[in-house]
């Protein structure tokens, strides 16, 4: 068993003896905190989604922390994790704990408050795809698709920086990586923090 990839648990005595608990579920009733770790799939986006919905029926009004370290992934399901996220009450804190990339990146920069940690970094680029086949109509439909999501995601990006969906096209044309104090400056991020 890989013990990096152990669960610690949180020992709680009661009356009625110990228990344990993982200690995401302390976080996450306590301090209303969830995470997007790892790759964005339909699977942890559904149980982000999840935990988005229970919280806010929970208490519209109270902030849920939003901490992300992600290499990106499905821009589909992130997209639904998006629309969640935005059509919520409950304010969303974000804070970009390591990487925040490709998808990771627009949903760190679609934050009500968006904090970043001193050596985290945000990674921007255009949406991409792999391995098109088929005939030449086939090929000409997944481009007018891939398009339509470029479109979609630069729109957001613009949206929550305050730039130019222009400027957005022109820093996504290539991977773009910014450190902590560049996202600042380039509105991907409202602030540093020492303290989380």
């Amino acid at each position: 068993m890989n013990l990096f990839l152990m669960t610690p648990n949180i020992i709680k005595e009661s009356s009625e003896g110990t228990t344990y608990c993982p200690i995401q579920d302390e976080l996450f009733s306590k301090h209303r905190s969830v995470e997007v770790v790892g790759e964005i799939t339909r699977e942890s986006v559904y149980s982000l989604i999840l935990q988005l919905r229970y919280l806010h029926h929970a208490d519209p009004e109270k902030e849920i922390t939003m901490y992300i370290n992600s290499p990106g992934g499905s821009v589909t399901d992130g997209l639904a994790l998006y629309d969640v996220m935005e059509g919520i009450s409950c304010p969303i804190r974000t804070v970009c704990v390591g990487m925040a990339a490709s998808m990771g990146s627009l949903l760190f920069a679609a934050g009500n408050e968006r904090d970043i940690l001193p050596h985290a970094k945000v990674m921007i680029h255009d949406p991409l795809t792999t391995g098109i086949k088929g005939n030449a109509l086939s090929v000409e439909e997944a481009s007018r698709r891939l398009m339509e999501t470029r479109e979609i995601t630069a729109s957001i990006l613009a949206g929550h920086t305050g730039h130019s969906i222009e400027e957005v096209y022109e820093k996504t044309k290539t991977d773009s990586y910014f450190s902590a104090e560049e996202a600042v400056a380039w509105h991907l991020a409202d602030r540093i923090i020492h303290e989380i």
